[in-house]
């Protein structure tokens, strides 16, 4: 159980801080704790952590697209092309933001720390924001660590 809570805090402060390697503390604590069952109950705990940070990131660009600083980089003719060339794609077509999201989270092209903002900045619905990122990384984790016990046991 303290390996499964470390692992989720550990999680939550890797997805905001992202000098913060997830990968490098599954490799350590894959090492550490064996088996099919133990991979994928701390690749859930890896999943769960990573949404709660992620969903921080979301939250911070929806809140702060309304922000003079946010104005004033609008105000830019280039990057304001570019949120309504966003905005554009997205609207009105949540299986297309979900699709990238779901992409992010899993494969992490594009990095998800961006997308989880661009996500906020263009005010993805939270019920399809959440899921999406945690199966996402939850998957991803999940087979990282199945991956490390394959090798090391």
């Amino acid at each position: 159980m303290i390996l499964w809570l470390t692992t989720f805090a550990f999680s939550v402060a890797s997805a905001l801080l992202p000098f913060l390697p997830m990968e490098a503390y599954i490799l350590a604590a894959g090492a550490a704790e064996g088996g099919t069952g133990a991979a994928i109950s701390l690749g859930i705990a890896a999943g769960a952590g990573a949404t709660v940070g992620k969903i921080v990131w979301y939250e911070v660009a929806r809140r702060g697209a309304e922000s003079a600083w946010a104005q004033r980089k609008l105000s830019s003719p280039k990057v304001k092309a570019n949120y309504e060339k966003w905005v554009e794609r997205m609207q009105g077509r949540p299986v297309y933001g979900i699709g990238i999201m779901f992409l992010a989270a899993s494969v992490g092209i594009p990095p998800l720390l961006a997308m989880a903002a661009v996500g906020g900045l263009l005010k993805m619905p939270l019920w399809a924001f959440i899921p999406t990122v945690f199966v996402g990384r939850t998957i991803r984790f999940t087979l990282l660590f199945l991956g490390v016990d394959f090798a090391l046991h």
